[in-house]
């Protein structure tokens, strides 16, 4: 299957995007690559191997999820650009 310049304008201008004509030739000859490639990927018989949800084997490493003392408002603090004696001061985003 091979994309035309005028599909690939469809899906510039679906996106949003603005091509000028020497890159419109260019993105053509890219997309059409990357589709010859996924349809040699197509090919491949892949009947023996069972489907992944990752690459690698994965677990889950969160920890105990486990009730504890908060941080004390100084050093909850400490750090803050601004602040007043008990909360970070902002800007105000509404007028």
């Amino acid at each position: 299957m091979n994309l035309s310049p005028e599909d690939v304008a469809k899906v510039a201008l679906l996106a949003r995007l603005r091509l000028e004509p020497n890159e419109l030739a260019t993105y053509t000859g890219q997309i059409n690559e990357i589709v010859h490639y996924v349809e040699q990927l197509q090919q491949v018989d892949v009947s023996g191997v069972e489907p992944l949800a990752h690459g690698v084997e994965v677990r889950n490493v969160f920890r105990e999820d486990r009730r504890t003392d908060s941080l004390p408002r100084e050093e909850a603090l400490g750090n803050a650009p601004k602040r007043n004696h008990e909360a970070f001061l902002v800007p105000a985003v509404l007028q």
